[in-house]
């Protein structure tokens, strides 16, 4: 079945052939972007054309597995949580 992997943080797409019957893990797993990228999967969320799911999903033909980069975002001394506008 052909499906395709995309990981957002290092805008890779790749299709790919892959067995019936398998899930995103396995897109993922088969794809190399683990390895290649360091990808803890424990960390980072994974969905199907946006829609968040789970490794164990099963995929479907044409589908394409997304990797999402955890967003972390670095406060400044700018930021806080007052909405005063002095």
């Amino acid at each position: 079945m052909k499906v395709s992997i995309a990981y957002a943080a290092e805008q890779v797409w790749q299709p790919l052939e892959i067995p019936d019957e398998s899930t995103v893990e396995d897109v993922i797993q088969q794809s190399g972007l683990v390895d290649l990228y360091s990808i803890d999967l424990k960390q980072h969320k994974v969905g199907i054309f946006g829609k968040f799911t789970r490794l164990d999903a099963p995929v479907s033909e044409g589908d394409r597995v997304e990797i999402y980069h955890p967003i972390t975002r670095e406060l400044n001394d700018d930021d806080d949580d007052d909405d005063d506008n002095d």
